[in-house]
């Protein structure tokens, strides 16, 4: 599920000043970007539909850094603006960043800073969640980005309160969206948040796409972990739980593996992944369960004891928390889109072993906390990431604090 901002007072106070207008979107494009996120909100911000009963929005497309810009498949791009144009947007939207592990212009951290500080709502798509977090702008603010990138994001910026469940996440005058078509997901809420429902579900029909997705990133989640961990001893210790999820067994057998007390262990596996063990662990089972549904004929029962649930009560509730569906409704839906003919696989994973003691909760309950939003914590939770340069912790400092409550739609 999708989240936006009921806006704080001190969210809704703040107004546009100097020669911004709110109907000027500005995109920050960087060259080595992809090219189907940097067109999304060129399409949805740049074509005028006001035949379609869509309000016209003026676009102004701005280099963050000398061109030529290089895309995908060496694709050359001149932008007509500078960062000098983002003077005038009452909307910045940062669509995509290159690369996750280098740092953006300075030039253009200092851009969107005073954008944001002169009242623009500033946007990043994807990747972009990534240059807004070097502004300092996502610091104790909940944002999201591609779910394989959560993790990153997380690590290097351990201020920032990042949930990859979300497919975008509005907190008033700040607004993140994960992957791809998530970005389209924004910039339609962004219309209707404008212009209202009529407008932006006759933007969705021009596009062809549903106004509004139920839903979130869960289902699309993988194995994937930082490639930082590939060279860390804990490294195996993750390879072994990958391959055993069909024993039950719980994350103080992990530490033992890792030869490190519980508490060792649990910040030492947040720093390298972000997330908690716990959350990590039940997610992998709840995933391998899924695939066991999809490629397989055991019941429910049979798949919560292959993939080291200790009764099918507790794979129904981790596996509609994370995806939103029944084991069995998952199953019937899953098999309803499958291809004529395609045969059912009869995967055979080890029989359960016997099981040691597991602190797996046995049925619904609520989410874990280390997964919940809290004042000082993310849905990742908190890493050893990187330190902040000076400007943006001086940026971080000076600037008002502007909670917002976040809320389903």
């Amino acid at each position: 599920m999708s989240h936006d901002s009921t806006a704080a007072p001190e969210a809704a106070a703040r107004k546009l000043s100097g020669r911004r207008r709110k109907e000027i979107v500005a995109v920050l494009l960087f060259s080595g970007g992809p090219i189907f996120e940097s067109s999304i909100p060129l399409s949805v911000f740049g074509i005028d539909r006001q035949d379609a009963g869509v309000p016209r929005y003026r676009l102004l497309v701005c280099g963050g850094e000398e061109g030529p810009l290089r895309t995908t498949g060496g694709l050359e791009l001149t932008a007509p603006h500078g960062l000098e144009a983002i003077s005038r947007a009452g909307t910045v939207v940062v669509p995509a960043w290159r690369s996750i592990t280098s740092p953006p212009p300075e030039d253009a951290l200092d851009a969107l800073r005073r954008a944001h500080e002169e009242g623009a709502r500033i946007v990043g798509l994807c990747t972009g969640a990534f240059v807004l977090a070097a502004a300092g702008l996502l610091d104790g603010r909940p944002a999201t980005t591609h779910w394989m990138y959560a993790p990153t994001l997380a690590k290097r910026y351990p201020s920032v309160h990042v949930d990859p469940r979300e497919l975008f996440v509005d907190d008033g005058d700040v607004l993140t969206s994960a992957g791809t078509a998530a970005g389209i997901d924004l910039c339609l809420h962004i219309v209707r948040t404008d212009h209202g429902n009529e407008a932006a579900g006759a933007l969705a029909r021009r596009l062809v796409v549903p106004p509004r997705r139920s839903g979130g990133q869960e289902r699309y989640l993988d194995r994937s972990l930082p490639e930082e961990i590939g060279a860390d001893p804990l490294a195996e210790v993750v390879a072994w739980a990958l391959e055993h999820l069909h024993e039950q067994f719980d994350v103080e057998t992990l530490a033992a593996r890792a030869y490190m007390s519980r508490r060792t262990f649990d910040r030492r596996f947040r720093s390298l992944t972000g997330s908690a063990p716990l959350q990590w662990l039940i997610t992998q089972r709840v995933l391998q369960a899924q695939r066991l549904l999809e490629t397989s004929d055991y019941s429910v029962d049979e798949v919560a004891g292959r993939c080291g649930f200790r009764s099918p009560v507790a794979l129904r509730g981790h596996f509609r928390r994370q995806l939103g569906s029944s084991p069995a409704a998952y199953r019937a839906a899953y098999r309803a889109r499958r291809p004529q003919g395609e045969r059912v696989l009869e995967a055979e994973p080890p029989s359960p072993a016997g099981p040691p003691p597991s602190l797996h909760p046995e049925g619904p309950g609520p989410v874990p906390p280390q997964i919940r939003r809290t004042a000082t914590s993310g849905a990742l939770g908190s890493g050893s990431g990187l330190a902040s340069d000076h400007a943006r912790e001086a940026y971080a400092a000076s600037r008002a604090s502007l909670p917002g409550q976040r809320s389903g739609m």
